[in-house]
């Protein structure tokens, strides 16, 4: 059994994600892709795996529809091509699920909706009441209302986001690229593949260079990103060519097709949502002691390790944790607001009392709500 086979032998509920390029060519919807891919989800349902579909193409869709040649597009008409396109790409899907007896439903979100704790799980508990009845959640960002400063960027990104959201056991990243490659293969066509990931380091993410993808806006570079997010929550990856022919039945036979990035250090789905999902709201300054005690010892934060308080945030805000040459050094969620915070910086366990009127918590930061940046490599 190869190193692949014993990560895809315990998979029971996936996320594939597919991008433009794959979906869209220069006449409009793929329409065979989608057929096929319709064909091998209903499949994989039948054997008992739960699947959930990311699906980028609604912008791609929009400009063919309306007949509008490749170019840069303003916010305001990409979201308005999105608008156009999203409804005949789901219709499409819904044509060819129907075809197989299987229903699916359309998802659409934004980065909004998933900073705010009570509405990722309600968008969760939706999902999940989904595949509990047997049906397939086509999950996109919603360009129609999202803006520059809250957008996913690449559906890459989103997809990762939803294996967080739904504890799946594998991302697929189905691309018209077929694999990581040692260097750009359309600068250098005599790149290899790289088949297995055990970490990614630099070196891996120089791999990927800046180029975004044909339709995409991320490019192999966010699919890194993706890989590193769900590799830190212990899940494994792949990034495989979209248009290949039963390309997950050759996945799950062990194939050696794309590239597959092993599971690295495993964080809980909470921690996940504090360094994916949470947006900090304000910074603490650490001393040197509190620093160590949380990267070297594992340790909460206490009000005598913080130093300064920056910004106005309430209770149970996402929090940075920088050190005193400003250096980020964690997230979480604090027990205190800003305003609190402030009257007991230095403070020791036996001062909060006298400082506040009463003793809310020992700890600023308990452990379980702190994230370490370096167990992610980066948490943003």
């Amino acid at each position: 059994m190869n190193i692949r086979c014993k990560y895809l032998a315990k998979v029971r509920r996936l996320v594939v994600k597919v991008g433009s390029a794959v979906l869209t060519t220069e006449e409009g919807i793929a329409r065979e892709v989608i057929n096929n891919l319709a064909a091998e989800i209903s499949r994989f349902k039948r054997q008992g795996y739960e699947v959930l579909l990311v699906s980028s193409g609604a912008i791609a869709c929009g400009r063919k529809k309306l007949g509008f040649p490749p170019r840069p597009f303003t916010l305001t008409e990409k979201q308005a091509l999105a608008a156009t396109g999203q409804a005949e790409l789901i219709q499409t899907y819904e044509e060819y699920f129907a075809q197989y007896g299987e229903h699916c439903a359309q998802i659409l979100l934004t980065r909004t909706d998933l900073e705010d704790r009570r509405r990722y799980l309600l968008a969760r508990n939706t999902i999940l009441t989904l595949l509990r009845w047997g049906v397939t959640p086509i999950i996109n960002e919603n360009d129609t209302v999202a803006v520059e400063e809250i957008e996913f960027g690449d559906n890459d990104l989103l997809a990762a986001m939803v294996v967080g959201l739904t504890g799946a056991d594998l991302l697929v990243c189905l691309s018209d690229i077929d694999a990581l490659y040692e260097r750009d293969p359309r600068e250098d066509p005599g790149a290899r593949p790289v088949r297995e990931v055990e970490e990614i380091d630099a070196a891996v993410e120089a791999m990927a260079g800046k180029r975004p993808g044909r339709l995409g806006r991320g490019g192999m570079i966010s699919k890194i990103r993706a890989a590193k997010m769900v590799t830190a929550l212990g899940v494994p990856m792949v990034i495989a060519p979209g248009r290949e022919p039963l390309i997950l039945e050759r996945l799950f036979a062990g194939e050696e097709i794309g590239t597959f990035f092993l599971p690295a250090r495993k964080i809980s789905a909470r921690k996940f949502w504090i360094a994916y999902h949470s947006k900090p709201e304000g910074r603490l300054v650490l001393d040197a002691g509190a620093v160590e005690a949380i990267l070297k010892r594992g340790k909460s934060l206490l009000p005598a390790g913080v130093k300064e308080v920056h910004g106005r945030f309430e209770r149970g805000s996402c929090v940075e944790c920088l050190d005193e040459t400003g250096r980020r050094v964690a997230l979480g969620l604090t027990n205190y607001s800003a305003e609190e915070l402030k009257k007991i910086v230095g403070c020791h366990s036996r001062e909060i009392c006298r400082r506040l009127g009463e003793t809310k918590h020992e700890e600023v930061i308990h452990r379980d709500n702190l994230v370490v940046e370096e167990t992610l490599g980066h948490a943003a």
